[in-house]
């Protein structure tokens, strides 16, 4: 599948590459290909760099998204093995939120300002020392929830820092062969190929393999160390500024986050993503343990096999969505993961494991094409010094969404299953039509 199919125009804004001679420079900072210092600490390479230079980054952000989506098939086998309730398995699935946020939060923002490979490098880190932890287990739930919360921190990494540098490598004068859209879409599928293949992995390692709840945690260590390496021989785009004389918490604050366009639209979308995905391969699996049987790990695997490679295979066609001129990419997203979980409810009530795989065929679609046109809208959005910071806040409102199931699970004790997921859809479809109404009002200045 090719990356660089679609031809996606972003305004000059979101260009790493500045005026070496702009105000605020300071000294050069080396890189993999030789670089000088532009405009508020960004670097730019004096020579043009191989096109497939991202591609290290982008395995590492492959990596940590398979340390933050490895347990989700598994939660079955913790309720079964370690009798946990639902409440608790579906608690496990969220607590990563703990950490995720607010490395969503500062990570991005301080690569900004430091640069980004001593933060990547913390977040393959965390991401190793989460699976260590998840791989004790056995031990009591505070080891899961301890190893959830490293995790967490990793993907959160990842995804502010980790997004954001492969969106500047993805550009020139590194990569003089990518187009407008290139970065978000490598993003993307940095994102979704690393959660499929880490639930898959687990999901056969604990379904099939010898012992259970230690192998799948171990493989991923054994992939997820040597890519520190990759870290290290990137080309750095950032270099540490002083403009706060050492106060970094002073910078935590992101302009760009202020922009209506992003807070009355992007933000809009965000928690439907994830909060879909979380229903659809997370919480339905336990639901439809009466018709799966022993086979219930296998069927959560699939689950989430299905969706996340569904989300995969359509997010090059995502192009032909999103506009500069409205929000269609992304509200098309909303309404059909809307439509996804209104499918799992039908699930539930007929209690099929096929109305089930449908349901998160659909919720793939929608994860796709809104998670591109999300990027894409933050880079439009973005300056140069905050692009990690905007794509933190996105991805730290879109993760909020993977806390759905237990609230769903808590709820549930008092309401039907069934009226939650009603509820639900009726509210997505008004943030949907929402979306429709207003998109169109805050535009970016091109």
């Amino acid at each position: 599948m090719s990356l660089d199919t679609a031809t996606v125009a972003l305004p000059a804004s979101t260009d790493v590459e500045e005026d070496p001679a702009a105000p605020g420079a300071g000294s050069a900072a080396p890189s993999a290909v030789g670089a000088e210092l532009g405009a508020a600490g960004t670097v730019r390479p004096a020579t043009a760099a191989r096109s497939g230079v991202w591609i290290g980054v982008w395995c590492v952000v492959f990596v940590c998204s398979w340390a933050g989506n490895q347990f989700s098939p598994l939660l079955l086998m913790y309720q079964e093995r370690e009798h946990y309730s639902s409440v608790m398995v579906t608690a496990f699935l969220g607590v990563y939120v703990l950490g995720l946020a607010p490395a969503l939060l500062i990570a991005g923002t301080l690569s900004d300002r430091y640069g980004r490979k001593p933060l990547m490098l913390a977040g393959v880190g965390a991401a190793v020392v989460g699976s260590a932890l998840l791989a004790l287990g056995e031990f009591g739930p505070v080891w899961l929830s301890v190893g959830r919360l490293f995790s967490g921190i990793a993907v959160g990494v990842a995804m502010a820092v980790g997004n954001s540098w492969v969106k500047e490598l993805s550009q020139a004068p590194y990569d003089t062969k990518a187009d407008g859209g290139s970065g978000a879409r490598r993003a993307a599928l940095a994102f979704t190929l690393g959660s499929a293949v880490g639930a898959v992995v687990a999901g056969l390692l604990a379904q099939w393999g010898p012992f259970p709840e230690e192998l799948p945690f171990i493989v991923h260590i054994v992939v997820a160390v040597p890519l520190a390496i990759a870290v290290l021989r990137a080309p750095e785009t950032r270099t540490r500024h002083d403009s706060t004389a050492g106060v970094w918490w002073r910078e935590l604050g992101i302009p760009s986050a202020r922009d209506r366009r992003f807070v009355r639209v992007v933000l809009l979308a965000a928690p439907w993503l994830f909060g879909a995905a979380a229903i659809g391969y997370g919480y339905l699996p336990t639901q439809l343990t009466g018709v799966t049987g022993s086979w219930g790990l296998v069927f959560a695997t699939a689950t989430t096999a299905v969706a996340l490679g569904v989300s995969s295979a359509v997010q090059p066609f995502a192009k032909y969505l999103h506009s500069p001129h409205s929000a269609r990419g992304l509200y098309t997203g909303v309404f059909l993961l809307v439509l996804g979980i209104a499918i799992a409810g039908v699930s539930i009530m007929q209690q099929s494991i096929w109305v089930g795989l449908v349901s998160n065929v659909v919720i793939g679609m929608g994860l796709g094409l809104s998670l591109v046109s999300g990027l894409l809208e933050v880079q439009r959005i973005a300056s140069p010094n905050d692009l990690a910071g905007l794509t933190g806040v996105f991805y730290a409102v879109a993760y909020a969404g993977f806390l759905a199931p237990a609230v769903i699970a808590a709820i549930a004790v008092y309401v039907p299953v069934l009226w939650i997921l009603g509820g639900i859809v009726v509210l997505g479809v008004f943030s949907g039509v929402l979306m429709v109404a207003i998109s169109k009002r805050y535009l970016v200045q091109e």
